[in-house]
């Protein structure tokens, strides 16, 4: 009897992987032209002013995939079509291994790149692409607590007290489920206030969003929720678009393809921040798994589309991963990915929490980016309960959600600009590492630098050097001018130096301070210039 199950498990393992996931690359729309003549066909107008607030332009890349030739891969023998992707040009295909490769003769075909890496070898593929498996990574328990911490930790608090409380931005949500999101109280406010504007379920094909997994509802907590007393999300008015991306009954590339997909309708629909806390790094069949050697910034097919959603002026922030005490400690994607903003976790006492994953890339950049409260962070369960429970899908929300507040401050901003902010005012910023990145955020830093810099936009009439600087700044002086009176604030507003400047002489030091940024301004009789300084 059992050299029977034996037999019928290992049938079952080798038909399980008989089908092969594989993406299709076009090599053209040719229907672009009318598309990009008529953008509101295929973009909402918060979308268009979104590229225009930000100087970004309409390329084929932001029209829809031919139709025709996706009708025409769907008829292919044996061939199922899972997905899409206009960004990419592309659709992801399920099916026998040599009936995806016939598909090659399709005229419109560019190229084919399987999951499985040895395959794109064999066909002598010169695209080849690897995939790495999801995790939620949420290590949970239910000791009560409240969020105060993970809020005061980054100074989040300073946003909402001056009423940037994500008024007039959209988070878009991508995970696994949001179970009585839509009938318990920590988010009936949401719902009184129209801040949920819709979602989809790209693993159905259909829009339930509430009935399966509890996942999506927790993270969508930290930043959504509101108890009084108990729990506030780091943007509770914000807007809401809740996508079901993840598969959990099954470990497979398509999810990746799902992801891509809502992130492009995340921009359709006008999303401003993505948040997303699912991560891949293996799946059920071995031959799709990545190695570390592959996370590079724009391999994996979720990279991709997560380096694009940044190119369409969205801010997209994910969990770094929960490995870190593992084997394998490394980020995987899309936390990896060069324009993601990869968060990892901190106790509540700041310090390092041994299960968040560790950078740097493979190819050497700072990961993860920063870090918030992961452990012991505070959160809504399905049952409307306000419990607590450990993992970077934590902190990335409550990251997501306190961008999400200081963007609505700074409206004016592009994304990039606004990570640049984020990133400058965390406390490791002149000295990252592999645990912390750039270190904890302090939004209120970040909020008086972007205040500052909005007179950064006018003509300088003044050049300060070196910047950073070790000790000293010399400023180069308009012959116009024969005299400024400079002021010093460090990073909590405080003046700590105020002195007329002559134009002969024009030098500060800054040998008795130490190590940060701060920031200066410079009064003339016609002229005001302000900026910041870093001392090494």
């Amino acid at each position: 009897m059992k050299k029977i199950l034996v037999s019928f498990l290992l049938v079952s393992f080798l038909n399980a992987f008989s089908q092969e996931d594989a993406w299709v690359y076009f090599n053209d729309k040719p229907n672009a032209q009318t598309f990009l003549d008529n953008p509101l066909s295929m973009l909402s107008q918060r979308a268009l002013d979104r590229r225009e607030n930000q100087g970004i332009t309409l390329t084929v890349q932001d029209t829809p995939i031919y139709e025709p030739y996706v009708d025409q891969i769907s008829n292919a023998d044996g061939i199922t079509v899972m997905a899409k992707s206009k960004w990419l040009n592309c659709v992801h295909v399920r099916g026998e291994l040599t009936n995806i490769q016939s598909l090659t003769n399709f005229s419109f075909v560019n190229h084919i790149r399987f999951a499985d890496n040895s395959l794109n070898n064999r066909f002598s593929n010169p695209n080849p692409i690897q995939v790495i498996n999801k995790q939620l990574d949420v290590q949970s328990n239910f000791n009560y607590g409240n969020s105060t911490n993970q809020i005061q930790m980054l100074n989040a608090q300073i946003l909402h007290q001056q009423d940037y409380t994500g008024q007039g931005k959209i988070i878009a949500v991508l995970d696994s489920g949001f179970i009585n999101v839509n009938s318990t109280a920590p988010f009936q406010r949401l719902f009184d206030n129209n801040l949920i504007l819709g979602g989809y379920n790209f693993v159905s094909h259909n829009s339930d969003v509430y009935s399966l997994h509890n996942h999506g509802t927790s993270t969508l907590s930290c930043m959504g929720a509101f108890v009084d007393g108990q729990l506030v999300g780091t943007a509770p008015d914000a807007s809401y678009y809740l996508f079901v991306t993840e598969d959990v009954a099954a470990e497979n590339p398509v999810e990746e393809s799902y992801w891509v997909q809502a992130a492009e309708e995340s921009d359709r629909l006008g999303a401003d921040v993505i948040s997303t806390s699912l991560g891949y790094f293996e799946y059920d069949n071995p031959n799709y798994s990545y190695h570390y050697s592959d996370l590079t910034g724009d391999h994996a097919f979720i990279s991709q589309g997560a380096n694009i959603a940044f190119s369409k002026g969205m801010i997209v922030v994910a969990s770094a991963g929960n490995s870190g005490a593992t084997n394998n400690p490394n980020i995987g994607v899309p936390a990896e990915a060069t324009n993601v903003l990869a968060v990892g976790a901190v106790q509540a006492n700041e310090t390092y929490a041994l299960f968040s994953s560790i950078g740097p890339s493979f190819d050497g950049r700072i990961k993860p980016d920063v870090m918030a409260q992961g452990q012991q962070s505070t959160v809504a369960n399905t049952a409307g309960q306000i419990t607590s429970a450990n993992g970077t899908s934590f902190s990335c929300p409550i990251m997501a959600g306190a961008i999400t507040s200081f963007w609505s401050a700074i409206p004016w901003a592009t994304n990039q600009q606004v990570l640049d902010f984020v990133k400058q005012s965390a406390d490791r910023f002149l000295s990252p590492d592999d645990q912390f990145g750039y270190g904890i955020p302090d939004f209120q830093i970040a909020l008086a630098m972007a205040q500052l810099s909005t007179n950064e936009s006018l003509i300088k009439k003044f050049t300060l050097y070196p910047n950073p600087t070790n000790d000293k700044i010399s400023i180069n002086f308009p012959n116009t001018i024969d005299e400024i009176n400079f002021i010093l604030y460090n990073n909590l507003g405080q003046k700590i130096i105020e002195k007329n400047i002559k134009n002969e002489f024009p030098q500060i030091s800054l040998e008795n301070n130490s190590s940060g940024i701060y920031f200066y301004t410079f009064q003339s009789k016609s002229d005001f210039q302000s900026g910041k300084i870093i001392k090494n």
